[in-house]
């Protein structure tokens, strides 16, 4: 095969195969980044790219230190891998990686493209993926790109730093930053990636002005993060949430008190110094970190990434301005997370919100009504999918209305999946196009019909700003301070006026 270069004279390039994309065969394709030229795989009209650094190893003197810059490399770099996953335990098992094993050195990304010369400009995904901030990776099947690259878009997936490795603050850490900052390197992880698709997108066909971020759940959570910083401000043309937020009741933390969290693991790992912190092998922090993740290693207003909290960045009205499109789906939690082994009756359901409400329980079961014990399951459902990360993901929708001027489009994802509800993540492989890549439910025609509306609202958007376009249901940005048009994703998509905009605005005060 010849490879054609023209140096000094342009600054990426793809090489052309015509006779072997013609027969069917796998094409090999060369793009210079700023770092590097890259070698590929083209197959079936879609290039992708995998493992690309994006940041220097974050290992040894760069652990829990901010992304540093990607050293150059010489000749041409295979991609045709996915890189290392961030340290992580095994807390979920409907993860399908299909990384290159599990290391610190994880500052990895990943680009599917449609393009063919490289100058065609494309819209641009960037999605985050879920997992707590705690697990997850870019290679997981769910996420694949090439499903949204069909679709005439450049789709990127991003790795970032998790759990104590990404969430790590200390006192230490604070004074040894430029920035008197620690903690939020993930987020950090995150805007360095979003740095380097601005730069280098180019390059794959992609054009740096028209990037929307997306992500589900800790992904959804990191969305609205970015759209909070100004590291990222410049970054973002659009944003995509899929169930969550840092507005709602699970926000960042002071500095103060993550730096005493560090302080409470630097003790647990029996660690007189952070050097003795950064000298212990990557395994070791790790299990050291067991258990704790959720007690210990939260996102930080840490007067960098976040010069202030999110939600009064939000409020007045310093986010990105940008389109959103965010929702949540049906069941996002369980009515057990509330009832626990109690049966679903009136008097239990009472029971527990006298509990975990006390004299405000009135309100609370006036809100959340069951006018018989056969209502209880849906209501304690509502209620504990609310608490979870619904009135969270409402909040992000209802002040950027108010303060991001521009549309939001909001979402209710209600389609069951196998003999489950709408569960958390349920709607992941729908949005991205993906059903066949999970081999573990038996999908109809009627998953497939959900996934295309569902996949070309998110395409819509991601290239318009706007979901609405041929053969899919009009969809109508919601209204500051008024009850919001919601759609409903289903078999038959459809918009509905929303009904529960009290118990939102009531949990709002809380």
């Amino acid at each position: 095969m010849k490879k054609y270069f023209l140096a000094g004279i342009i600054t990426f390039f793809f090489i052309p195969m015509v006779k072997a994309q013609e027969a069917g065969e796998n094409t090999l394709l060369m793009v210079k980044t700023a770092n590097g030229t890259l070698e590929g795989l083209r197959e079936s009209g879609i290039s992708s790219f995998k493992g690309i650094p994006f940041a220097a190893p974050p290992v040894g003197q760069f652990r829990w230190r901010e992304p540093q810059p990607v050293q150059n490399w010489k000749g041409v770099r295979k991609a045709g891998k996915f890189g290392p996953r961030a340290m992580q335990r095994p807390i979920f098992g409907d993860m399908a990686f299909r990384s290159d094993g599990m290391s610190e050195d994880c500052l990895y990304l990943n680009v599917w493209t449609p393009s063919r010369s490289g100058k065609e400009r494309l819209p641009v995904l960037v999605y985050f993926y879920g997992g707590g901030m705690m697990a997850g990776d870019g290679s997981e099947l769910r996420y694949d790109g090439e499903s949204m690259s069909r679709k005439g878009i450049v789709a990127v997936t991003v790795n970032y730093r998790l759990n104590v490795f990404g969430f790590f603050a200390h006192p230490e850490l604070t004074k040894e930053s430029a920035h008197h900052a620690s903690g939020n390197y993930g987020l950090l992880d995150q805007a360095a990636a979003l740095q380097w698709v601005h730069q280098n997108i180019a390059a794959f066909g992609g054009d740096p002005s028209r990037v929307t971020i997306a992500g589900e759940s800790a992904g959804s959570f990191s969305v609205s993060a970015q759209m909070a910083s100004p590291l990222s401000k410049q970054l973002i043309a659009g944003a995509i949430g899929e169930s969550g937020s840092l507005l709602g009741k699970e926000s960042a933390v002071p500095l103060a008190q993550a730096e005493q969290n560090g302080v409470k693991f630097a003790a647990l790992a029996k660690a007189a110094s952070l050097a003795e912190l950064r000298k212990m092998p990557a395994e070791q922090v790790l299990e050291l970190s067991a258990n704790h993740e959720w007690e210990l290693f939260k996102i930080t207003v840490d007067g960098y990434f976040f010069p202030k909290s999110p939600l009064q960045v939000f409020a007045a009205g310093g986010q990105s301005l940008v389109p959103l499109l965010v929702g949540w789906n049906a069941e996002e939690m369980t009515y057990k997370a509330l009832l626990g082994k109690d049966e679903p009756t009136k008097e239990n359901f009472a029971k527990a919100v006298q509990k975990l409400y006390g004299s405000k329980a009135a309100e609370v079961l006036q809100l959340y009504n069951a006018a018989t014990d056969a209502d209880v399951q849906q209501v304690a459902t509502d209620l504990a999918g609310d608490r979870f990360i619904g009135y969270g993901t409402w909040k992000w929708a209802d002040i950027h209305s108010q303060t991001g001027h521009r549309p939001v489009y909001r979402y209710l994802y209600t389609r069951p999946r196998g003999k489950e509800g709408a569960v958390h993540s349920a709607e992941i492989e729908y949005a991205m196009g993906n059903l066949s890549s999970n081999k573990s439910y038996v999908w109809e025609p009627e998953d497939y019909k959900v996934s295309a509306i569902m996949q070309d609202y998110f395409a819509n958007f991601i290239k318009t700003g706007n979901p609405n376009g041929l053969g899919v249901p009009l969809w109508k940005p919601i209204k500051a301070n008024e009850a919001a048009l919601v759609m409903h994703i289903d078999v038959n998509t459809s918009a509905v006026l929303e009904k529960n905009r009290e118990r939102y605005l009531w949990l709002d005060k809380q």
